[in-house]
């Protein structure tokens, strides 16, 4: 994942951040004085008896949906301070700190907006949680199940975002959800899909102009890249190592073939024929397209050996490509996209590229505050994708329909515009619709748990990088195939037992 200033990674597809380095944000501006009632006021300024007055008088109550009143607050004495990731795309970092900043003077909530490399989120969490203070909204890339201990039950404010904007996505409330405790521990703002991203003439020569549509069109295409294109140093450029795309392209490939890490039950189910014929396909396209360096790619390496044409294929969001259109590299007119490609079976997958979900700490300092930011921004998402050019799509879609589109509508009204922007790019692309095949992600795209929810053993087994090393030992002889198999399912075993025991992650009697 790369974005159009080199310096500014999160870890995941460009050149990281120094460890521990920060940007911060925003202002800290004073804004309307409290209502003399000293009532907090809602969305249209009314105070909480006014509104639910109105809402009686004019039988709201029973011709809409049941909704939950979020308070927005006009006091000084308030505060907001944020933690965000320091995004891909730069410009979305400007719009976004913009946009907090007048949120703030509108509403006379002093916010403070922090930046963050992804590679570092996670231990920044751990840090704020061991400390019982830090931000009141945390955002993360990937669903934070292990922390559900330590953070408020978002379902008041998925229940009102959905009663402005329709329903959240399956994809998302996959990511935020968990059956087993009952509890929306995340707030889903966007999502991000992973296409593949290949060089146009380079497979033009070797007979698909149009790209791979299915996983063996990787293994046939390797060895003709070579020999067509003897500088490409790596055909196929799939890592498997222990980074962010490497975990991405292995889930990939596990669900396309018909495996998963668990069923929709949370048990788990790794170990299968499906998983087998993954592992045997993985091996065979390691020795038809790649070559050693991908078991030490870092999550800059496959954006930097596309964009230098030192690969033709990469599992990836679109970020390297606006990399490339931005910095004027001559390779930007050759990247194109395809979907998700097809197993044996007819099976297509890929897991969202990064998952944005907010949570809001037990110990946040203005949770009620954190929830209307929340809401606000939902309702200035249209300007948000465009701001990320694209990268982010959003996990309510009606969120970037037209404000004047009535609530039921918005969720096709903004499904339409997504594909109006996808099929015509207003970033410049040549051709214009180049970036029609992400306008199709819903369909190939899911969650990190599929087809169960995440959870935190799908997340730790993520963060440990299980799948990936698993490929990698029985592509490169390391260990026979079944060893390698055997090995991660047993440590994934352990992992679904930690968790169980502590009452977050179900299933269990059907582990295999």
């Amino acid at each position: 994942m790369s974005e159009s200033n080199p310096s500014r990674n999160d870890g995941s597809g460009d050149a990281l951040e120094s460890a521990g380095q920060e940007s911060e944000a925003g202002s800290r501006p004073r804004g309307d004085p409290e209502p003399q009632n000293g009532e907090a006021l809602d969305r249209n300024g009314m105070g909480r008896r006014e509104f639910l007055t109105s809402s009686a008088k004019f039988g709201l109550a029973a011709a809409v949906a049941p909704t939950i009143w979020v308070p927005r607050y006009r006091s000084q004495a308030k505060s907001l301070k944020i933690m965000q990731w320091s995004h891909f795309v730069p410009s979305y970092d400007d719009w976004f700190d913009k946009w907090a900043k007048a949120w703030g003077q509108k509403q006379g909530v002093d916010v403070t907006v922090d930046h963050i490399a992804l590679s570092n989120l996670g231990t920044r969490a751990n840090a704020e949680v061991s400390a019982q203070s830090g931000h009141d909204l945390f955002q993360f890339l990937s669903p934070p199940g292990a922390f559900e201990p330590h953070v408020l039950d978002m379902a008041d404010t998925v229940q009102e975002a959905e009663s402005r904007f329709g329903p959240i996505l399956e994809l998302a409330k996959h990511s935020t959800y968990n059956p087993v405790t009952k509890k929306w521990f995340g707030f889903s703002d966007n999502y991000v899909p992973d296409p593949g991203d290949y060089i146009k003439s380079v497979w033009s020569d070797v007979g698909m102009p149009n790209g791979p549509t299915n996983w063996e069109d990787l293994v046939k295409a390797g060895p003709e890249i070579r020999k067509k294109h003897p500088e490409i140093q790596i055909p196929i450029g799939l890592g498997m190592s222990q980074e962010l795309d490497s975990n991405m392209a292995a889930r990939a490939v596990l669900w396309s073939f018909g495996g998963s890490v668990q069923d929709a039950n949370e048990n788990v189910v790794l170990d299968s024929d499906a998983t087998r014929a993954a592992i045997d396909y993985m091996s065979r396209l390691f020795k038809a397209g790649m070559n050693d360096a991908v078991l030490s790619w870092n999550a800059a390496s496959n954006n930097q050996a596309l964009n230098a044409k030192a690969t033709s294929y990469i599992l990836n969001s679109i970020s390297a490509y606006r990399t490339a259109q931005d910095n004027h590299l001559p390779v930007a007119d050759d990247i194109f996209f395809v979907e998700a490609l097809k197993g044996p079976h007819g099976d297509q997958w890929a897991s969202e590229h990064v998952m944005g979900v907010y949570v809001i700490w037990k110990f946040a300092e203005n949770p009620d505050v954190a929830k209307q930011f929340l809401l606000d921004l939902l309702g200035t998402y249209r300007d948000a994708v465009k701001a990320s050019k694209l990268y982010n799509f959003p996990s309510f879609p009606g969120t970037v329909a037209d404000a004047s589109v009535p609530a039921k509508q918005k969720p096709d009204a903004g499904a339409g515009w997504l594909k109006q922007v996808t099929s015509n790019d207003p970033f410049g692309s040549k051709p214009p619709n180049k970036l029609a095949p992400i306008g199709t992600a819903l369909k190939w795209s899911t969650n990190q748990g599929h087809p169960g929810p995440a959870n935190p053993a799908t997340g730790e087994v993520f963060d440990t990088f299980v799948l990936p090393t698993m490929f990698a030992k029985a592509a490169t002889g390391q260990a026979s195939p079944e060893d390698a198999l055997k090995e991660a399912v047993s440590r994934t075993k352990q992992i679904y037992e930690k968790w169980r025991k502590q009452g977050l992650v179900g299933g269990g009697g059907g582990d295999r």
